[in-house]
Order: C-alpha cells, then structure tokens, then sequence
C-alpha cells in the first residue's frame, strides 16, 4: 500500500460550541465533505478522533469509506492526532488533513503526494513563510518517529515533529494557485461566520459546475 490520508477530527469547535467534524455545511457533515473529495486518491482513509464516544456517530457517517480510530492520548493537539493517524497508517506516504477544510483540493492532495517520494515531507507555504502542516504529505514512519520524538520533548504541536524531519520540502501556495485559484483547499472553519462563507462559497460552485 503507498498511499493513506489521515483525517484529523477530535477537535470540538469552541466558537461554534459543537464536534467540528459533524458540523453540517450544504447538509452534509464537514468530515464527510473532506472523504469524498478524498476518497479514490488514496488507498486508505484514517479519521482520528479524541473518544470513545463519537466513534459510533463517525463510523456511521463513513460507510466503511474509512477507518474510525482514536487518539492514543487524551491530551488533544494535532501532534497526538497525528502520531495516532501515522501508527495505524498502511501507506508509505501519508496526507494529512483537517476535518474543517471542506473544499480541500483532491488535485492538490495528488501533487503532493506525489511530490513526496524520497522526500520525509512535502508542505505548502505561504509568501509571508506560513506553512499548512494539515494538508501536507508526509513519508510515514519518519513523521511518525519525529512525531514520537517531539511528544517525548512535551511539544505539543506540529510545528516541533516537522524540525525533526530531514528532507522536507515546500511547495509555494502560488505554484498551487495553478491548480486552485482561489485557493479555496486551505480554507477552514472556526467561527459561525466562515460557516456562512462556506455556504456561499458552496452555492456558487454548485452553479459553476452545473
């Protein structure tokens, strides 16, 4: 197997006062959004929760689309997603994904991949030199072993496994602006009002492709 994508969905939006995973935009879960425009580039889909508890609730929603797994520690950071996901992960090569990205590229999510091999990481990055660590690839085992490392550090963020990673290069979000002009793959959910955002920008996508 070469190829997994590891869904991060143990967060509950604070702002939005719910699971973000569950969070409906257009009536469908945000999570399910992410697998379907996933599902077909890889070989496996993980989402990594935080309990016990909505493990039921997501595996309903998944259809046996993917794998329903949750956190190894019930401290809650992406680090400790992350480490989860890259465990229990098949693929030589991993994409790592938010559940609140709905219109996550699947050309993007492709590029990268595949730009990953021989590499440890292949992460986009902005002009002002911000990096999306949650929709980067990643070579498996040695994100997982820096992701082990930078935990055993008591870092708690993704930031401190990728300065462990040798080999990793970044991809310029201009050059991904080819693919996605708006770049609309990186845009997230955190607040009510980019759930309205998300709404529009999903009724007017829907109008272009009909």
């Amino acid at each position: 197997m070469e190829k997994s994508a590891i869904i991060l969905a143990g967060g509950s939006s604070k702002r939005l006062g719910e699971d973000k995973g569950l969070i409906k935009l257009g009536g469908k879960p945000l999570v399910t959004h992410v697998l379907d425009k996933i599902y077909g580039v890889v070989d496996e889909i993980i989402v990594v929760l935080s309990s016990q508890s909505q493990k039921k609730m997501y595996e309903d929603l998944m259809k046996k689309k993917a794998r329903v797994i949750i956190d190894k520690d019930k401290a809650q950071s992406p680090l400790v997603g992350a480490l989860t996901g890259f465990e229990n992960a098949q693929g030589e090569y991993s994409l790592l994904l938010s559940c609140d990205t709905p219109f996550v590229s699947s050309q993007i999510a492709l590029l990268l991949l595949d730009l990953c091999l021989n590499k440890s990481a292949v992460i986009p990055r902005w002009p002002n030199g911000f990096i999306e660590p949650l929709q980067a690839a990643y070579h498996t085992e040695s994100a997982r072993i820096a992701a082990e490392k930078a935990l055993e550090n008591r870092k708690m963020d993704l930031q401190s496994m990728i300065v462990l990673l040798r080999g990793v290069r970044y991809i310029s979000t201009m050059v991904l602006q080819q693919i996605d002009p708006r770049l609309l793959t990186f845009f997230n959910i955190n607040a009510s009002i980019d759930l309205k955002k998300a709404e529009s920008i999903l009724k007017s996508t829907s109008k272009t492709s009909d």
